[in-house]
């Protein structure tokens, strides 16, 4: 069986991206977001802030950097890595972000929705048969590339069965 090392995280960016490209001339955009949770501690809730490096690749990264500003809330897929070198004699390491795909969210000052780089898009990919059944879980994302979060989610529920409530109340 192979690993899964996957990662979904919805967050705001801590500072605008930085565009860099490495000796061979390949992009490289790196930010970071902050991701909050809010946790029930005795009688109150407290909110909880978590920060994550993130580095996106390719032509996605040149096509969001302008986009990519603090503040901006996004959503990122992509996989955890490791760095690790050598400084001072001393071995150094650290976890970050791959993305895959990289999501704006909200709205902006023009008053276009979101948009995407680097997967899945809703628009973009029903057309072309993006993901065919939501309701479906093998164990593997599709093979087309076109993974979504909500291809994963499985519906344990018959909405025809009379015992299931037709007004929910949210």
């Amino acid at each position: 069986m192979a690993d899964v090392n996957f990662v979904v995280l919805i967050g705001r960016l801590t500072r605008d991206a930085e565009l860099k490209y490495t000796n061979g001339g390949f992009p490289v955009a790196n930010f970071a977001i902050a991701v909050n949770r809010r946790r029930k501690n005795g009688d109150q809730w407290i909110d909880e802030v978590s920060y994550f490096d993130i580095s996106l690749f390719g032509k996605s990264a040149e096509s969001l950097k302008q986009y990519l500003i603090k503040g901006k809330q996004i959503a990122v897929e992509g996989e955890l890595r490791q760095d690790r070198w050598e400084q001072d004699g001393q071995t150094r390491s650290r976890i970050f972000i791959a993305a895959n795909t990289v999501q704006l969210l909200g709205g902006n000052q023009g008053g276009s929705g979101g948009m995407t780089a680097g997967g899945y898009s809703p628009n973009q990919n029903a057309s072309r048969g993006g993901y065919q059944n939501r309701n479906s879980y093998d164990g593997a994302p599709p093979q087309n590339g076109s993974y979504t979060p909500e291809s994963y989610i499985q519906n344990d529920y018959d909405s025809s069965d009379p015992g299931f409530p037709s007004d929910i109340p949210f």
